[in-house]
């Protein structure tokens, strides 16, 4: 029997596995937990050790997350990853834990809230904890299918998390009522209902995307891809050189009508006091390359520090380097007008070892160093807190997203909240290779695309360049390791949606309402006989 249920439990794993973007097929998210979901019940029906559905749910879970993110493997960072990965397993299977204790204690309808409940809240405490990676959020799972998810426009990517769970457990509650009665009309019944309970929002994205059209008045961008190896060229090269590369580039593509040209994350890779930014090399060669456009405005990225010695502007991410020597390191994006004039847009979400240390104060006086060797951190980045809009003269408005602040939702919304006309990804995909890894980065762009219905510009050292239209389609892009420039009009989009002005209104329901279930399983139905 245990054989069988490791088998089950492999099922689960290899099928979440064979949904995820961008090879695979999402139909399978709907069917991916009922092997694991059939496990825990016969678990539960033969009273074995809660220990045992844990161990076979971490089983599931290890194998989708090696089979969906190996690729981190070719980072610097790359032996954190197995630490990573076994961690966020060891997350995902006591969430099913939970659910297991709570399913022998109530129904099947409460337990199974329960677990909808528990895991959109673990989804959503993944885009705020400083160990956060919501890479493998359900919603994310349908990024290359963009057709099927065009109602993001209204739930985010958490409507696409509810629609996994929801048809997994009406699926699996069909297959415990067939294993009871042996009865064929309720896998008839079953497949009825599920099919319309998948083809229906199906259906109505597919309307939705023939009925969309795009907004907002014309503008023409040039996206440059560089294609500078980050491993041996990127951190060599001055940035007086990087800006000559970039105006050959750009020469290859803009016009006298070109509004935007962008460059991907940390191009300028040589570190610039933020203090001289004014007045840098820097600016100066991007104010030689857009001189020549005249209606030409500059964003890209710069790696920027901040030395000083006053101990009373330590924060808790400066870095010490001795006792009166401190620095704040920043990944920025930033932005050059004709007349001179610029503004800087500081990372905010960072990505957990190689630039920031999680829980620093709270973990290296147990770990020591050992731990900042481990995840490669050199240097803390420093954050802002705010979503900064980069505006041009005439007021038309960009969202500097860079990196890994792309795959989150709510939070790149606050750059449309904040008056963005249209959505800048800069990035350095090269780190990873040519792997899925790039190509998974590039597909989540799609549903930032549909949630806030702005168009979406992405510019990559070594990766996929692209231009994303307000519908979530792909309509240009630069394919891997090729270097060279795009040029195309995009729409501004002044309107919001309606997930833009609430954000994730869906997780915070579902916290609201796991907490009223543990409350009523564990307080008032105490004592009291289950009935299901």
């Amino acid at each position: 029997m245990q054989i069988r249920n490791i088998l089950w439990s492999l099922c689960t794993g290899g099928l979440l596995a064979l949904a995820w973007p961008t090879y695979g097929f999402p139909l399978l998210l709907f069917i991916g937990f009922v092997p694991l979901l059939y496990v825990e019940t016969r678990i539960r029906e033969h009273k074995y050790h809660k220990s045992l559905i844990f161990g076979l749910a971490f089983l599931s879970f290890f194998v989708w997350n090696i089979s969906t993110v190996w690729w981190l493997i070719k980072l610097p960072i790359g032996y954190v990853v197995w630490f990573a990965t076994v961690v966020n397993a060891i997350l995902m299977a006591l969430l099913l834990l939970l659910y297991h204790i709570v399913a022998r204690k109530t129904t099947f309808s409460l337990s199974t809230l329960f677990l909808v409940c528990l895991w959109m809240g673990f989804e959503y405490l993944h885009l705020h904890w400083e160990f956060s990676f919501p890479w493998l959020n359900l919603g994310n799972g349908f990024a290359s299918f963009i057709s099927w998810v065009q109602w993001y426009e209204y739930t985010g990517a958490f409507g696409g998390t509810l629609w996994v769970w929801v048809a997994n457990i009406s699926i699996f509650k069909g297959v415990l009522l067939y294993f009871e009665h042996k009865d064929k009309r309720i896998l008839y019944r079953m497949a009825l209902r599920n099919g319309l309970l998948i083809a229906i929002p199906i259906g109505i994205s597919l309307l939705l995307l023939e009925l969309y059209q795009e907004n907002g008045d014309e503008v023409e961008v040039v996206v440059l891809q560089p294609n500078i190896d980050p491993y041996s060229e990127k951190y060599d090269l001055p940035n007086e050189r990087i800006a000559e590369f970039l105006s050959a580039l750009t020469d290859s593509a803009a016009t006298a009508n070109t509004r935007f040209i962008i460059a991907p994350e940390t191009v300028f890779a040589s570190n610039t006091q933020i203090r001289s930014f004014s007045h840098s090399s820097t600016k100066r060669g991007v104010l030689q390359l857009i001189e020549k456009y005249p209606n030409a405005s500059f964003l890209g990225g710069i790696s920027m520090i901040d030395t000083f010695r006053d101990s009373e502007r330590i924060t808790k991410q400066t870095n010490v380097i001795r006792d009166d020597f401190y620095v704040d390191d920043y990944n920025s994006a930033f932005f050059v007008r004709q007349d001179g004039s610029d503004e800087l847009y500081h990372k905010t979400k960072l990505v957990v070892g190689a630039e920031h240390f999680p829980y620093k104060n709270l973990l290296k006086p147990i770990l020591g160093d050992a731990m900042l060797d481990l995840g490669g951190t050199v240097l803390q980045k420093t954050t802002q807190e705010n979503r900064e809009v980069f505006y041009t003269n005439d007021s038309i408005g960009a969202g500097p997203i860079i990196c890994y602040e792309s795959i989150y939702g709510e939070f790149v919304g606050g750059y449309v909240r904040n008056g963005a006309d249209f959505l800048t990804v800069i990035t350095n995909d090269g780190w990873w290779g040519n792997t899925q890894g790039h190509k998974q980065h590039l597909s989540f762009s799609k549903l930032r695309a549909v949630e806030t219905r702005r168009s979406v510009v992405r510019s990559a050292n070594t990766g996929i360049s692209a231009v994303i239209n307000q519908k979530g389609v792909l309509v240009d892009q630069l394919g891997y390791e090729k270097k060279g420039a795009l040029r195309r009009n995009i729409r501004l989009n002044t309107t919001m949606t309606f997930y833009v002005r609430y954000g994730n209104y869906i997780p915070r329901i579902a916290i609201f309402l796991g907490i009223l279930v543990l409350l009523y399983v564990f307080t008032i139905r105490r004592g009291q006989v289950r009935i299901d």
